[in-house]
């Protein structure tokens, strides 16, 4: 009996140390090194160990779906994959792919949203991504229920001036909520981080009111970089004009509602806004008194900081040349002068 075991002992070791040789290679070296080529692959809540082990076999990202099975039973991560998509190549061994889906390393799209870009222009960066997203069925009031800071703004107001511009990174299958809720908590964050939330409530500042504002500042403005307070300026100008009943006569209102404004340069936008300054709209802020019925853009930080902020100066008009530059004047002769030295064709 000790001569058969001692017989089979020693093939039964060296059989052990060639399977453990071969797993080590099956869990820790990749399929294909050199192939770089990346797959996406998609894992569903609740979906098993072997679908997803079938899943990664079949797409050629693994040698041995059994092996995956097995590393991930003996190192007691079976229950522990997130659902979501990866990105993944067969150049990654077994034990990276468990790490990922482990860690939740789901892929993401990474979009850079700009500041002053409208509710139609941040639709159709997403539509790249999301064919089928459409922001502009929803309101505010679709939202109120998971965001405590937009109880004070009306229920019929759309998404305009609340998807804050910044960069971010989506998953691939969020759904149209999830995506508005991203901008909405990045907006909210702002906000609460640079304490400007309890600034507008000791001022008695509305939010909605100081977006629509902020809005106008950020189309405005163009260029801050030699002019470090001049959309706090602008925006001290703004609301002395809505203090004593002067109209805006801002014309980034004008371009908002100007269906065939894109593409025009300086010269033929200035005439095409002098036609518009008669037409009956409530964007209209050269007709009617007050501020426009909505935001006009999605405003970032700066210009939201600036209508909370604003400069008091004895400035009562400003100008934007087609330069970028901000020119300030204290009276209508003055700013009518800077229209013909800045504004007069062929500057």
């Amino acid at each position: 009996m000790r001569k058969i075991f001692k017989f089979l002992f020693f093939p039964f070791l060296f059989f052990i140390f060639l399977f453990g040789v071969y797993y080590y290679h099956q869990i820790y070296f990749p399929k294909d090194k050199s192939f770089q080529k990346e797959s996406l692959i998609s894992i569903k809540r609740g979906e098993t160990l072997s679908r997803i082990a079938e899943k990664l076999e079949r797409e050629g990202l693994i040698k041995n779906k059994y092996f995956f099975i097995l590393f991930s039973i003996l190192t007691r991560n079976s229950k522990k994959v997130q659902a979501g998509v990866y990105e993944l190549a067969s150049s990654m061994s077994i034990s990276e792919i468990l790490k990922k889906f482990i860690l939740g390393e789901t892929y993401k799209i990474k979009i850079t949203f700009l500041e002053g870009e409208d509710l139609e222009e941040i639709e159709e960066k997403l539509k790249h991504f999301f064919p089928e997203i459409s922001l502009k069925k929803y309101k505010i009031k679709d939202f109120k229920e998971n965001f405590e800071f937009l109880k004070d703004v009306p229920d019929s107001a759309s998404l305009e001036g609340f998807l804050f511009p910044d960069t971010y990174f989506f998953e691939l299958n969020m759904k149209e909520k999830e995506i508005i809720e991203v901008f909405l908590k990045n907006l909210e964050k702002k906000l609460k981080k640079e304490n400007l939330e309890k600034e507008m409530k000791k001022q008695g500042k509305n939010l909605y009111e100081t977006l629509i504002l902020a809005s106008l500042v950020e189309k405005e403005v163009y260029n801050t970089k030699d002019c470090p307070d001049c959309k706090n300026l602008v925006a001290g100008i703004l609301e002395k004009r809505l203090k004593t009943r002067m109209p805006l006569q801002v014309d980034a209102t004008l371009v908002y509602i100007c269906k065939d404004c894109k593409g025009l340069n300086f010269s033929q936008m200035r005439r095409k806004i002098g036609k518009m300054k008669t037409i009956d709209s409530p964007y209209n802020t050269y007709k009617y008194l007050g501020l426009p019925p909505t935001p006009i853009c999605n405003p970032g930080i700066e210009s939201i900081r600036a209508v909370i902020y604003p400069k008091k100066s004895e400035f009562w008009y400003y100008l934007s040349t087609p330069k970028g530059e901000t020119i300030f004047n204290k009276t209508l002769r003055g700013h009518n002068q800077a229209v013909r030295d800045y504004l007069r064709e062929g500057n």
